[in-house]
């Protein structure tokens, strides 16, 4: 079965202040921020993978140049945050586990195939970065078995911060998505994961990819650190 991938891509990105979607952001290199993306995904998965891109915000940008991709709309993007952006894409998944990252994402391939295993395993997990911890991103913590406890940007004190790289396992799917459709629409997809969590008792494992680079571009000096890591 081919792995599922899904791209959060349907948000304005008002504080880049671009006028395409910002995953179109070009890089140092030439590429758009999605393409690095997708070449990431291809080094990692080969042909073993399918990509599903949630749009909102200029879609038709993000549209034409990623024909290969089967897409979701997400119609309220600009009155809702990434955990209905997800909601939506999850719902139409097929069977199996949903890899999925956020559509600002510059990371270092080999990221994927670091988490593949786990992926292949059916073990749910949360790329993170210990090397840091920004008040603006989201946090976590650990239970004592290891595994993900709390998941916010208002965690304290914080072990590091999540990545934006995430995979719910086909078992633990369903129930991640009643979550998603419970939390409010401005939420973070990482509320949907922390009730799951609480909830239903579902198991994220934390990936440390301190080692390599991942870059959530928010603000110009982060597509400028972008560039200088990779």
């Amino acid at each position: 079965m081919s792995k599922q991938v899904v791209i959060l891509a349907a948000g304005m990105g008002t504080r880049l202040a671009r006028p395409l979607p910002k995953p179109l952001t070009e890089l140092r290199d030439g590429r758009s921020i999605m393409k690095q993306q997708i070449d990431n995904l291809k080094f990692a998965f080969a042909d073993t993978y399918r990509v599903m891109i949630v749009v909102g915000f200029k879609l038709e940008a993000i549209i034409e140049r990623f024909p290969e991709a089967t897409f979701v709309y997400n119609e309220v993007y600009d009155q809702t945050n990434t955990s209905k952006s997800l909601l939506k894409a999850l719902r139409a998944s097929g069977d199996g586990g949903v890899l999925w990252m956020n559509g600002d994402v510059v990371f270092d391939p080999n990221v994927l195939t670091r988490v593949a295993p786990l992926m292949d395993a059916g073990q749910s997990f949360v790329v993170v970065n210990t090397s840091k911890v920004s008040d603006e991103e989201v946090k976590y913590t650990l239970d004592g078995e290891g595994f993900i406890d709390q998941l916010s940007k208002q965690v304290t004190p914080a072990l590091g911060e999540a990545v934006g790289i995430n995979y719910v396992s086909a078992a633990d799917k369903a129930a991640l998505i009643l979550r998603l459709d419970e939390v409010g629409d401005q939420d973070y997809f990482e509320r949907g994961i922390e009730f799951g969590i609480q909830g239903d008792g579902l198991k994220f494992k934390a990936v440390d990819i301190s080692d390599l680079y991942a870059v959530e571009v928010d603000f110009a000096e982060d597509l400028e650190r972008a560039n200088e890591l990779f």
